[in-house]
């Protein structure tokens, strides 16, 4: 008996290290060039709740809330230059209104580019001021024929 029950301990040990064990996203962290001007954008452009940072950071950090738990935070810093491309790197969103968000984008003289993906989602590129790409789309919506 005490053999089975160290036998079925090491083989629940096995099972639990065969996968890093993922279950959601916590934050996004983004190397900025100048604190300042990428927190404005964060907060004021991509309307982002910004959330506390420790006293010992606030000089060099900036964290927002994107819901659900997820965070993006921005870290000072950078001095490469940030090459994105909607085919390549870039950061996607979910929005509730694709056509509110174009319009907030026009309204604030933001420059994108629109597109629809093959199957009929529409997308929104733009770049924040240290030149991340960011993607918007509002997803398709389910519905069941009956």
């Amino acid at each position: 008996m005490r053999f089975l029950i160290v036998f079925l301990f090491l083989a629940q040990l096995a099972v639990a290290q065969d996968k890093l064990g993922i279950v959601g996203h916590n934050h996004l962290a983004l190397h900025v060039k100048d604190m300042a001007v990428s927190t404005a954008f964060f907060r004021d452009v991509m309307g982002l709740k910004p959330i506390p940072v420790p006293e010992n950071l606030k000089a060099i950090r900036s964290w927002f809330d994107l819901g659900n738990g997820q965070q993006i935070h921005l870290m000072a810093g950078r001095t490469e230059e940030i090459i994105h491309d909607k085919n390549a790197s870039h950061i996607a969103l979910f929005v509730d209104n694709i056509d509110k968000s174009e319009a907030y984008l026009k309204a604030h003289n933001l420059t994108f580019h629109k597109q629809t993906r093959f199957d009929g989602v529409v997308q929104l590129y733009f770049s924040d001021p240290d030149g991340y790409l960011w993607e918007l789309n509002q997803g398709k919506v389910v519905t069941k024929a009956y």
